[in-house]
């Protein structure tokens, strides 16, 4: 039986004291259930109508599961047991916590980098298959890396189409071009629900059932929780998660969302795209922030950040003044958080299921594609860095000439009030160890601090950072492929590709007023180590200090 525990302190049970009994005199939860798409007003009316499908993806995703299932079995009658899924956003984080939570082996490959693209093709190639998820079928992500997948087979001996399974939206390019193609298998999600709260569709359980997880029960628990939440009941655990998210006063508008025990591996990953991409428009909306136990984020009291403990059923977990905890199984968690995440929204006065500003800067980096200008010249070299900025004024970098001072620089734009955006377009498999810099940098300003690979994140929190409180400042980090990978078919390669889309988003950043860093290191390794040392010493520095 699916069971669910919530605890809140300070700001966060003041917020549901607040507003729950206002929820419920309104039946928010029951005309969510029954898509009411009235409940987030006039102007989110028509977007809304066509994406409250996710409220039954438990029940509308449960005849997949046979057909998923019956297709695992072929593929590995056939000794294919390695599934690749090339997603992007809600296509990929969905799946890569339902398998790493169960335990069972997804090779994600949500990246452009050449070096990730090349790993990945090299990886078991003969004993592969590859998911492709892309709901509107037009990803230029996703296509690419089918493009190169279907290469590698061919050349390898493969029947290539025998290895690739497409999920999309019925009527999508991709759905068209797939079925003429003749795939191994197309299906088809539920268009009435968006990427971000797809986890419990066909996005989410394909890949995921094709690795082994036992996606019934994943449903079978998504289903109960959602019996529960349909209560207008101040006791609904969903509600009261919205009312802190959405309905802190004055409002806590950074969300730090900590693991600490649930189990449930890289959960606040999969809720940062979908908080961030939800509420981060109009100028408004709660900015999500993975962190840990130990982060800084979580024990200096800022008057703006609210801490999300995700706790195990049976923890006895002592919750800090302004924290709450939360427990419950994976599919639990995931309608749960979802249904927050609207309540939230209503709260906030913004529409949940719309994302503005994330095609700013895909438009962006087609334009820089088309155009192939040259790069942005280096304000100076350090070792293996360049240092340059998308800013057209910034006169914050005057007299800086070294890498820590440029840092220093960037940190002193922060406003009482704002946050440090990391976005690291390199190989994020390779260069994981780099995300300590996140927690060194929290302390380093003594502001919340999040930590992005790209493009990825142009997929989820970029909304947010566009759409949201203009409050960002942001330290980008490219590299010089060490060696090019081709697209098949294509006039640009990967290296050109994650170049452009990086510039892209930086241009769009600095033309809503960001404060922009950007450094390219000319040799990866050498210019990962040297960032991560100069961070190092700023931090501990500061802290001597």
């Amino acid at each position: 039986m699916t069971s669910l525990a919530f605890a809140a302190t300070g700001a966060a049970k003041s917020a549901g004291d607040t507003h729950l009994m206002t929820l419920v005199a309104d039946q928010v939860a029951s005309r969510i259930f029954a898509k009411d798409a009235t409940l987030w007003g006039p102007d989110a009316e028509a977007e809304s109508a066509v994406r409250l499908g996710w409220v039954e993806a438990a029940e509308v995703s449960a005849p997949l599961v046979a057909e998923i299932t019956a297709l695992r079995d072929e593929l590995r009658a056939e000794g294919i047991n390695h599934i690749v899924l090339c997603g992007m956003g809600g296509s990929s984080l969905a799946p890569e916590v339902i398998t790493a939570t169960a335990g069972v082996e997804l090779s994600v490959l949500d990246s452009t980098d050449p070096s990730q693209v090349r790993a990945a093709i090299s990886d078991r190639l003969a004993t592969t298959a590859i998911v492709v998820s892309s709901k509107s079928g037009s990803t230029l992500e996703t296509d690419s890396q089918r493009r190169i997948f279907e290469q590698e087979f061919t050349a390898a001996g493969i029947d290539a189409k025998s290895r690739i399974i497409i999920v999309t939206d019925p009527g999508s390019p991709l759905d068209g071009s797939a079925r003429e193609a003749g795939y191994r298998k197309v299906f088809n999600a539920d268009p009435n629900v968006g990427g971000r709260y797809s986890g419990l569709t066909a996005f989410g359980l394909v890949p995921s059932g094709l690795a082994g997880v036992d996606i019934a029960a994943l449903l079978d628990s998504a289903e109960e929780t959602g019996e529960m939440l349909r209560d207008d009941d101040v006791d609904n655990v969903g509600l009261r998660l919205g009312a802190a998210l959405g309905g802190t006063s004055p409002l806590r508008n950074k969300i730090v969302i900590v693991e600490d025990g649930s189990g449930l591996v890289g959960f606040a990953d999969w809720a940062e795209q979908l908080i961030a991409e939800s509420t981060g428009k109009l100028g408004t909306g709660v900015l999500p922030v993975v962190a840990s136990p130990t982060s800084p984020e979580v024990t200096n009291g800022a008057s703006d950040v609210l801490v999300v403990r995700l706790v195990a059923g049976d923890s006895d977990v002592e919750l800090r003044e302004n924290e709450v905890s939360i427990a419950g199984d994976l599919g639990a968690q995931m309608m749960v958080w979802e249904f927050a995440t609207a309540v939230a929204g209503r709260l906030l006065g913004i529409n949940p299921y719309d994302q503005p500003d994330v095609e700013a800067a895909k438009s962006a980096a087609r334009g820089l594609l088309d155009a192939t200008p040259a790069p942005t010249p280096a304000l100076f070299t350090d070792g293996a860095v360049e240092v340059r900025t998308a800013n057209a004024d910034a006169g914050w970098l005057a007299g800086v000439t070294t890498l820590a001072e440029a840092i220093t620089a960037l940190n002193g734009t922060l406003k009482s009030d704002g946050y440090l955006s990391v976005q690291v377009y390199l190989d994020r498999l390779a260069n994981a160890p780099l995300e300590q810099v996140r927690d060194q940098l929290a302390g380093l300003t003594g502001r919340p601090v999040t930590f992005g690979w790209g493009p990825r994140f142009l997929h989820s929190t970029g909304q947010f950072h566009k759409g949201g409180p203009a409050v960002g400042v942001f330290l980008q980090v490219t590299g010089a492929a060490l060696e090019d990978l081709a697209i098949p078919e294509r006039p640009f390669s990967f290296g050109e590709l994650i170049s452009a889309q990086a510039a892209g988003d930086a241009a769009v950043l600095a033309d809503h007023g960001c404060p922009v860093l950007r450094l390219h290191l000319t040799d990866v390794a050498a210019g990962v180590a040297q960032l991560e040392t100069v961070v190092a010493e700023l931090a501990g520095r500061h802290l001597d200090a």
